[in-house]
């Protein structure tokens, strides 16, 4: 094996010596940018982490703008789809979409404390109004409650088609749980509050577009 590797380098012309520099190079190049992005990751905590990469297909501001619009109506349409299925328990009739609001928020509070206790206080004053829809006629039920959602998405894709970019869940199914929390933060940034927050989550979703852009 030894005399095998001798023979090797003995053997090597100048052409070959610049081939296997240049292909070293290359390569210690990719693990270098590998670990500053792995770096600037670990810096980041879960909810910058989300809210960055679901920024990323939205940093055109009538796309954010239609989401202002077209996500709390998709999750309240959702929220009246499944209202209605749903079982009584000591008086107090628990919905599929109780459950479903209940996981919500829990997982939003385990990312972060103040929006998630925010997002509790949006579901509880919208939950009333989506079980009433949910005990109307059911012609009246489906109509309002599938025109809500349709109504929704038509705003989401016009706002897709400004930014020119699919939407978040396309590549990720985690976007369907992060849109909501998305809204929520540009709204309370609009505010003024938790600038450092939206500071960090743009500088990295501009460097994770320009990555998808590379493609």
């Amino acid at each position: 094996m030894k005399a095998v590797v001798i023979y090797f380098f003995a053997n090597l012309n100048e052409k070959s010596i610049q081939l296997v520099s240049y292909t070293t190079t290359f390569i210690l190049a990719l693990l270098y940018s590998e670990m500053k992005r792995l770096t600037r990751t670990l810096k980041m905590n879960r909810l910058e982490q989300l809210l960055s990469q679901y920024a990323a297909y939205h940093l055109d501001h009538k796309n954010v703008f239609t989401h202002f619009i077209g996500i709390p109506m998709i999750v309240f349409s959702i929220m009246c789809l499944t209202a209605r299925a749903g079982v009584m328990l000591s008086g107090f009739e628990i919905t599929l979409a109780l459950i479903l609001l209940v996981l919500s928020v829990i997982y939003y509070l385990s990312l972060d404390k103040t929006f998630g206790f925010l997002m509790l206080l949006i579901y509880a004053v919208a939950y009333p109004f989506a079980y009433k829809i949910a005990q109307l006629g059911m012609g009246t039920w489906l109509s309002i409650s599938i025109g809500t959602f349709v109504v929704g998405w038509v705003f989401q894709f016009v706002g897709h088609f400004y930014e020119k970019k699919k939407p978040a869940f396309v590549d990720d199914l985690v976007g369907l749980a992060i849109g909501p929390l998305f809204v929520l933060a540009e709204f309370v940034f609009l505010l003024g509050f938790r600038k450092d927050l939206q500071e960090k989550m743009l500088a990295e979703a501009r460097k994770q577009r320009t990555a998808m852009d590379e493609k």
